[in-house]
């Protein structure tokens, strides 16, 4: 079940929202909080039914291990306390291996030994790369003695809250658990059911009427790479699909946003204009940001140690982006995506050190170029396909006038969306902006609300699924 379908919108929804408000209404708070655990344990189990009584079991025994760690505080239980974190990590990172990993070890071992150990063509469950990371994280806080033995309740709303369940944003426990436990909350805000209406309207719009439409051409065309491509369509076809994963996933984000908002709960941004940024470190402190926090708090600053070579700012980053990398895929393009994305927020970090600003009309355009070269490697299946589109994007004896005029006139809806989505990436507020600056509780904002969710509701018998549902 994924949030633009008819299911969604007109029966899960309505029913989880209303069940949940009415039972607060009757003073029924803990059964509010069961009545939600429950809808999003179903909203997960429709999208991954086989998968479902693992991922129960791994939610159940995190809260175990969480609750052992909780109280194993003191310098008395110190090895007792690092081997149960230790035990409790390496369970996660073995249940997100086998599925993810499984296939991509197999074949590296038959690369290198000459085997030929079967794969298990293992399907991958939806959103375990995002739930495995606040699993961590919450067994790494409960070790640091900072969950405050959480009630269970309001263990499982934190980690399987179904607007972020999937593809995040990525929340901290700290920052939810209280949410719902304020008495505030347990009843109906209509600012809040305005907001959040809105919010998720704009959502549904960027991904159905841009995201969609732009990622099944650009799948189309990454899907049938062959040699010799042309350069025209090399360049748009990659440009297209950088469109259309921030559109993809900054919606969900807005989506998942504004469902937090109608029940009372504040989701965190995860998207702040990134094609904005004039370098790549300022990319990736707008790029999907509670990644970004998350990495940088778990991975870098555990590397990190100011004044030791080897463990220097530089250092830190590349190992956070090896592990970014390998987070978002099991393939060596993955890997060395994240690698070259160190890279350059590497260069980027030593010009500011030492006064090297680069002006917004040329870092913006360059940055932006680089995000395209990267995100052919991102979606390339591999090296040899990646290699294909980068030669098509020199390929200039391609170039000529009736081609150009075929292209123009086959694909002038796609190329006209395509510049409306830069359009709006470099030269509109963001949806937080929108919403801090701009929004009012009137009839006005809730006409445009109205129609871009009439406008998306029409055109639902045309699922796609997210892109980021693959990780």
């Amino acid at each position: 079940m994924i949030f633009s379908t008819y299911e969604f919108v007109l029966l899960f929804f309505p029913i989880t929202f209303f069940g949940y408000f009415v039972l607060h209404h009757y003073k029924l708070h803990s059964c509010a909080k069961l009545w939600l655990v429950l809808a999003s344990f179903y909203f997960y189990a429709q999208g991954s039914p086989d998968f479902f009584p693992f991922f129960l079991g791994s939610v159940v025994g995190n809260y175990v291990i969480g609750n052992m760690l909780s109280k194993l505080q003191g310098d008395r239980y110190r090895f007792e306390r690092g081997l149960v974190l230790t035990l409790g990590v390496l369970a996660n990172c073995g249940l997100l291996g086998y599925y993810k990993y499984t296939d991509f070890f197999l074949m590296n071992i038959n690369r290198l030994t000459g085997s030929r150990l079967q794969l298990l063509h293992i399907i991958l469950p939806i959103g375990i790369s995002f739930f495995t990371f606040q699993l961590i994280a919450f067994l790494v806080d409960s070790f640091r003695g900072e969950t405050k033995n959480y009630d269970v309740l309001d263990y499982l709303l934190f980690i399987t809250f179904f607007p972020q369940l999937i593809v995040g944003p990525i929340i901290h426990h700290a920052e939810i658990v209280p949410q719902f436990a304020n008495p505030k909350n347990h009843h109906l805000i209509y600012q809040n059911v305005a907001r959040g209406l809105f919010i998720f309207s704009i959502g549904c719009a960027k991904k159905m009427l841009v995201a969609d439409p732009l990622t099944t051409d650009a799948q189309s065309f990454f899907n049938n790479i062959t040699t010799d491509l042309p350069m025209l369509q090399s360049w748009f076809h990659s440009i297209e699909y950088t469109v259309s994963y921030y559109f993809d996933l900054s919606g969900y984000a807005d989506m998942a946003i504004g469902l937090g908002c109608l029940f009372n709960i504040s989701i965190p941004q995860n998207f702040n204009s990134p094609y904005k940024a004039k370098d790549f470190q300022e990319y990736w402190q707008r790029w999907h940001m509670t990644l970004s926090r998350f990495l940088g708090s778990y991975i870098f600053r555990n590397v990190y140690k100011k004044g030791t070579k080897y463990r220097n700012y530089y250092m830190a980053t590349m190992a956070t982006f090896l592990v970014s990398g390998f987070w978002h895929g099991a393939g060596w393009t993955f890997v060395a995506w994240g690698l070259i994305n160190g890279a350059l927020v590497c260069i980027a970090s030593w010009r500011k050190k030492r006064g090297k600003d680069t002006p917004a009309w040329l870092g913006v355009p360059l940055t932006f170029l680089f995000a395209v070269l990267t995100r052919i490697l991102f979606v390339s299946l591999n090296f040899r396909q990646s290699w294909q589109v980068f030669k098509g994007l020199i390929h200039v004896d391609s170039l000529n006038v009736p081609d150009l005029t075929a292209f123009l006139t086959d694909n002038w809806y796609n190329i006209a969306l395509t510049f409306i989505g830069l359009g709006i990436c470099w030269f509109l507020p963001t949806t937080k902006t929108i919403m801090d600056k701009y929004f009012k509780t009137n009839w006005k904002y809730l006409l445009y609300a109205a129609v871009l969710l009439a406008v998306c509701i029409c055109n639902m018998d045309k699922v796609v699924q997210f892109l980021y549902f693959q990780f």
